[in-house]
């Protein structure tokens, strides 16, 4: 594993704790050899995850779309900043240069990120481990909510198996470590689990 895909919030939310988490963040992927890709902005949690990649000496790569580009949220002094046509295209190469996928608190742009990586796990196009960091319960309700999907039978096990809730960056990391990639030839199989 080289690469982690962060997803965060391009607001910093109402919190310390999510500033303070994207920069330790940041710098623990960095002190464990990782490089990182994320969505290429300066503001809010990615901003601050991208200058803490940095001054820890760290390589990030930045993907944006020219819209973004063009009205000046595209960070200026990352290691690599890929500037995009559309939103498909921001993902899916994010997507190809990430082993892994690591998410902050975010909005609606980090909640369509996750689910669709969870979506191409579930189909077998990758099998990388989807961490979300529950910062003071900000995931709770979504983990509730992806254990009520199962019981009602719209999400099998097996899919809500491969987003990874953590409370701390410790846990995050070490998720990364011992995470065993899927078969992803049997991903039709695993739905029926």
């Amino acid at each position: 594993m080289e690469t982690i895909c962060i997803f965060a919030g391009s607001s910093v939310g109402n919190r310390k704790i999510y500033t303070e988490t994207a920069k330790d963040l940041a710098a623990s992927i960095i002190d464990h050899g990782y490089k990182i890709v994320f969505g290429g902005g300066s503001n809010g949690l990615m901003g601050i995850l991208a200058d803490s990649a940095l001054d820890a000496g760290g390589h990030i790569t930045g993907i944006i779309t020219e819209q973004l580009n063009n009205i000046e949220v595209g960070h200026k002094g990352l290691s690599e900043l890929v500037i995009v046509e559309t939103m498909h295209d921001r993902k899916k190469e994010m997507a190809e240069r990430s082993d892994a996928v690591v998410c902050l608190p975010g909005g609606v742009g980090t909640w369509e990120e996750f689910f669709e990586s969870l979506t191409w796990n579930q189909l077998g196009l990758q099998s990388k481990p989807i961490i979300l960091l529950n910062l003071d319960d900000y995931y709770t309700l979504l983990s509730q909510f992806v254990e009520h999907s199962v019981a009602e039978g719209f999400l099998p096990r097996s899919t809500a198996n491969e987003l990874i809730f953590v409370n701390s960056i410790a846990e995050a990391i070490e998720q990364l470590q011992q995470y065993v990639p899927k078969d992803k030839a049997n991903w039709f199989k695993r739905l029926q689990e």
